[in-house]
């Protein structure tokens, strides 16, 4: 027995001594790294033959280092702390606008309702020439950008040049702290039915569509619920457990972290009482919706509790938390994976054996593992979110691509809005034969040439007749298509009319009623929303969905 407990006494101490090893050597291994980049940093400073700039050199070496991890974990500068805030509380110091590249300026392409832009008269399609006197001419959107946010408080004078006058005008901006709305709509979509549309998860979220969602109740007799959460790329865990905690149960598991610290490892579930445990509910996803999104619309899903309608979510199962670093930097870090209440990680790109630049690998079909709903229904790992209910993508015409990419809808909305004081509610509004003429007219002598894909494949035909010198005898039944496609192309603007006026309706309602009346507009057209309807005035159809029998949601009927 002395023996053996010797034998144990030695084996231990070895197993200590190795671990200790391990530890001394990864500390002395990131020492040396250390001294090393500090050496080099120095030696370059010192001795290379032009001027350098320490900060910006110090950051591109952050940058190309956690570049080569993944995409999420990454090196916020001092100067980046507004977009750290926004990103985390939706808020941030600054004029409130979104901006666009138009040439050789940045030009106003959405004021936010109530903030200092739109109540400095900032409209839609100002040109910004200078800020404080300095030439704007050449800057890219985040220069001017950083320009212009700061502390509330402070001032600055804009110079814009707006469509349709002759001399530039300077406006005297006062900065405030810019809160964008998580929910830029809500109400009732149809008779009975609610609709809410978040759009990130930032701090007071749940909150927000709680109040929401109760003020829907209060006001109707509630027959369903629509969560729209397409293009939402996510934010706050937290947050997306609070909304989760709606629609089930208190004390219910909603996500489990998992990293490589045990104080990563954490498990969330819901700590209030529902709002309402009965009510259909419906969740609207598309590749767009990310992250926290993932978490609400894939416990629903775990639980049986919503019907998921839409397309395949964006797969991100990482969790990052934000460290703080020295002089007022931070980073986010990718510190742990999240599993739902089935027990799956939707995250779809394997980034721990990438090739160095942060490009990880798709997890093969043959590692996919599959779980159980609440109910038994079958659900995969590593691929996002399936939808219960699969909507068809429907991809826009080059053309409307083209008048998009080109400005000429953007510039068409400016002269109707010089025009026009006012317009139809959201609701009501649309675009009449005679504005669609107006647009067509707009674009005479207007060059928007455009590639469709039939002659992208016709050209391609043409080549690999070439190729296998078929040429010859294909060349005059080629030359009568390419005429008879370039005769119907002279038609596209009335072939894609009605996708065409769909964004007219949404630029000319977003300069008159913004974000909230976009939204409110789109609901009239929209085909997931249209779906979710369907849903929930079919009882039988909503509650099929839950049952194990259901079709698989490739199979499932598509509109």
């Amino acid at each position: 027995m002395e023996k053996t407990r010797k034998h144990l006494t030695a084996l231990i101490g070895a197993f200590l001594i190795a671990i200790t090893a391990f530890g001394q050597s990864k500390e002395f291994e990131i020492s040396k790294n250390v001294d090393i980049y500090s050496t080099l940093f120095k030696k370059l400073s010192l001795n290379y033959v032009d001027e350098l700039k320490p900060g910006e050199l110090n950051k591109t070496a952050i940058d190309a280092m956690l570049e080569s991890l993944d995409p999420y974990t990454v090196y916020i500068s001092e100067s980046e702390i507004e977009d750290y805030k926004f990103m985390t509380t939706g808020q941030y110091g600054g004029i409130g606008a979104l901006i666009q590249k138009k040439g050789d300026y940045i030009v106003i392409s959405e004021p936010y309702k109530g903030f200092p832009a739109d109540k400095a008269g900032i409209i839609a399609g100002d040109k910004i020439l200078e800020i404080d006197g300095q030439s704007m001419k050449g800057k890219q959107a985040d220069q001017v950008s950083e320009l212009m946010k700061g502390q509330p408080g402070t001032e600055f004078d804009l110079t814009i040049k707006r469509p349709g006058l002759e001399e530039p005008l300077t406006k005297t901006i006062t900065r405030e702290k810019i809160k964008i709305d998580d929910i830029p709509y809500y109400g009732i979509v149809q008779e009975d039915i609610g609709y809410i549309k978040l759009r990130s998860f930032t701090k007071h979220s749940g909150r927000n569509v709680r109040k929401a969602f109760q003020d829907l109740k209060n006001k109707n007799d509630l027959q369903g619920i629509i969560l729209d959460l397409r293009n939402n790329g996510g934010g706050l865990l937290s947050e997306a457990v609070n909304i989760t905690n709606l629609f089930v149960d208190k004390g219910q598991t909603i996500v489990k972290t998992k990293g490589k610290l045990p104080d990563k490892n954490k498990t969330y579930k819901t700590t209030q009482e529902p709002v309402d445990t009965d009510i259909p509910v419906t969740v609207l996803i598309n590749g767009r919706s990310a992250s926290a999104s993932e978490i609400v619309s894939g416990s629903l899903q775990d639980l049986d509790r919503g019907v998921l309608i839409g397309r395949r979510t964006f797969g991100k199962g990482l969790v990052q938390n934000i460290i703080p670093l020295s002089y007022n930097t931070k980073a986010k870090i990718t510190v742990a994976k999240y599993h739902i209440p089935s027990g799956r990680c939707i995250q779809e790109i394997d980034y721990s054996d990438n090739d160095g630049n942060g490009n990880g690998e798709q997890t093969p079909d043959s590692l996919i593992k599959s779980y159980k709903t609440k109910n038994g229904r079958t659900v995969y790992d590593r691929k996002g979110i399936d939808p219960d209910v699969h909507i068809e993508k429907e991809e826009p015409s080059r053309i409307t691509l083209t008048l998009l990419s080109k400005n000429y809808i953007f510039n068409f909305v400016n002269r109707f809005y010089q025009n026009h004081d006012s317009i139809a509610p959201p609701r009501e509004f649309e675009i009449t034969p005679g504005i669609y003429k107006d647009f067509v007219n707009f674009l005479d002598n207007k060059d928007f040439e455009y590639t469709t894909k039939t002659e992208e494949s016709l050209k391609k035909l043409k080549k690999t007749a070439n190729e296998e010198k078929y040429s010859e005898f294909i060349e005059e039944e080629y030359k009568k298509l390419k005429e008879k496609l370039l005769e119907h192309k002279k038609n596209d603007l009335q072939t894609f009319k009605d996708e065409i006026k769909e964004a007219l309706l949404d630029e000319i309602v977003t300069r008159y009623y913004y974000q909230q009346g976009a939204v409110e507009s789109s609901l009239n057209n929209d085909r997931f929303v249209r779906k979710a309807i369907k849903f929930i005035d079919d009882t039988d159809r909503y509650q099929e969905v839950f049952r194990v029998s259901h079709k698989k949601p490739s199979e499932e009927e598509s509109e």
